[in-house]
């Protein structure tokens, strides 16, 4: 039967068990065997990371054809205002083109884990929250697309992939389930 591993993320932790002597990886939170991404996220995100043991499942979650929603939270630099948003939810031009449209709400601060380290702070510069939700998954897209609209990403941290929400899983969490279609 195959098996689902929701994982958390933490900030600078690479998606995939091996890398340089000085990089965290997945394998110093994750020790079963097996198990394989289902999909990335940078180096500087956090969050939802869906692991599988079955390769078509694997390629299901990632491929931007199967069209999972990605539901992701994000702290940016400034007051962001309502054209802002509006222009992220239309599409946004980027060097390899315009994205899809997507979901953007602007959103009270959500109730999340300290970052280690914290964001970059700046004393006269606000920051916001914005929700997204993509249908498509492009390298930096949400970095890129926020700072195509003036308003750069701070912090980045995945919720929610299709029907699989993130929880109460702490940085560094597991948790493994069934999964039957």
């Amino acid at each position: 039967m195959s098996q689902l591993l929701l994982f958390n993320k933490p900030f600078a932790v690479l998606s995939q068990f091996t890398g340089a002597d000085s990089q965290q990886t997945l394998a110093e939170f994750i020790d079963r065997k097996g198990f394989y991404a289902a999909g990335r996220l940078d180096k500087d995100s956090e969050g939802l990371l869906i692991l599988t043991n079955d390769g078509s499942l694997q390629q299901q979650i990632a491929d931007p054809e199967f069209k999972l929603a990605k539901v992701y939270l994000a702290q940016v630099e400034g007051a962001i205002d309502a054209a802002a948003v509006l222009r992220l939810s239309q599409g946004v031009e980027l060097k390899d083109g315009v994205t899809r449209p997507a979901g953007a709400v602007l959103i009270d601060p959500p109730n999340l884990w300290l970052r280690q380290p914290p964001i970059r702070e700046r004393k006269h510069i606000p920051t916001s929250w914005i929700e997204l939700t993509l249908c498509e998954g492009r390298n930096r897209q949400i970095r890129r697309m926020t700072a195509a609209v003036g308003f750069p990403t701070l912090r980045l941290v995945r919720v929610q992939i299709g029907k699989w929400k993130l929880g109460g899983l702490a940085p560094g969490q597991w948790r493994l389930q069934q999964y039957s279609q």
